[in-house]
Order: C-alpha cells, then structure tokens, then sequence
C-alpha cells in the first residue's frame, strides 16, 4: 500500500458510527473502523472509509 492510500487516523476525531453516532476504533491490520456500540466494522478502501451500513460487516 502507497503512503498516499494510508488512512489518517486523526480523521477519527471527526467520524462518527452512522447507526450509534458513537466513537469507532481504526483497526490497522484489518483496514476497518470499528464502532463497538453498533457491533460493526465499516471497511477503509485506498485510505478512504466506506461509512455506509450495507457495505460494514456485523462483529461476532
């Protein structure tokens, strides 16, 4: 991966969980933000996080 395609972790400061409206976590090794609250992770894809409900995945 480029370092142009890195996520920025700063932009956690301003995302929110668009089921929970709560904080997400960034899971580095799995490229995925992770909202515990709503028990989702939403993808990040070239740096850039797909927040959108149909494209995360439900955490066990």
């Amino acid at each position: 991966m480029s370092e142009t395609s890195k996520f920025d972790p700063k932009m956690l400061e301003a995302l929110i969980c668009p089921q929970s409206q709560g904080r997400l976590k960034y899971d580095a090794e799995a490229q995925e933000l992770i909202s515990e609250n709503a028990r989702l992770a939403f993808p990040i894809r070239n740096g850039i996080p797909i927040m959108l409900l149909d494209e995360a995945r439900e955490l066990d």
